[in-house]
């Protein structure tokens, strides 16, 4: 059974974490998989959305705590180099999820903890059920966190409240996670997949060059100082306004119609 399925349907590209019998925990495998279906969807323009998600009612549960403890600990016994490396390679999921030029979506069902809530973050919309299970963990079993959540979680809740949710690791509800900014939404347990698939369906139909940039400027911003967030607008709006969406749209508007939207 692969540890990743993934399902390319009219742009969305849906990448379901399946270890479903250890609530989709990540592995060597997976994480290899994962890192190279989105190096693969980054580049590829028939993929115009992302949804990441997990098999079976859970989103993911982080690391695989099980598989810690029968291999002496989350580094497998290997030299503290070749624990750091081999970790900051599988990190960079994240920074695809959060950089790559076209949106990406986390459908949460269950538990998203530790480096799964993680990826969650990175992601550009999180759609949460109303009761899944949202907690950093790390600290719990005695860990500091990794996949980028201390620096997502800060841009999401601020850091005094990030915190304050890494060190005590409380676990909240999705309804309580909308609430501080965590997810996007919180909809009914049952309806997770279906909302995240029309908010896939929304943006894999908009004008996904658009999107990107977007992103380009909110990176930008991250990085801190306002001319850094001034220099990527005026360069990213100018590109925005030479592809042809922009010119269907602006004729639609005139026109009074949906604008039909081909990501050039």
């Amino acid at each position: 059974m692969a540890a990743l399925l993934q399902q390319l349907e009219n742009g969305v590209l849906t990448l379901t974490l399946n270890r479903p019998e250890r609530k989709n925990a990540l592995n060597a495998e997976m994480l290899e998989m994962l890192l190279a279906a989105l190096q693969k969807a980054a580049l590829d323009p028939a993929v115009r959305c992302v949804v990441l998600t997990g098999a079976e009612g859970s989103f993911c549960v982080g690391g695989d705590v099980k598989g810690f403890a029968a291999g002496g600990g989350a580094g497998g016994g290997l030299p503290m180099d070749q624990r750091a490396a081999g970790l900051r390679n599988s990190m960079e999921s994240s920074r695809l999820l959060h950089e790559m030029p076209k949106p990406t979506i986390a459908a949460i069902e269950g538990a998203a903890a530790g480096a799964g809530l993680s990826m969650a973050m990175a992601c550009d919309f999180r759609i949460a059920g109303a009761t899944a299970k949202i907690t950093t963990a790390f600290a719990k079993v005695g860990l500091s966190g990794d996949f980028g959540g201390t620096y997502f979680l800060s841009q999401l809740v601020g850091p005094a409240k990030a915190r304050e949710l890494y060190m005590l690791s409380p676990v909240l509800s999705g309804e309580q996670a909308q609430q501080m900014g965590i997810v996007s939404r919180a909809v009914p347990d049952a309806d997770v997949q279906k909302e995240a698939g029309a908010l896939a369906r929304q943006l894999a139909d908009g004008p996904t060059v658009t999107y990107g940039l977007i992103k380009r400027n909110f990176m930008a911003a991250e990085a801190g100082t306002l001319k850094a967030a001034f220099d990527a607008e005026a360069l990213h709006h100018s590109l925005a306004s030479a592809t042809e969406d922009h010119k269907e749209a602006s004729k639609a508007f005139v026109e009074k119609r949906k604008p039909a939207f081909k990501g050039r």
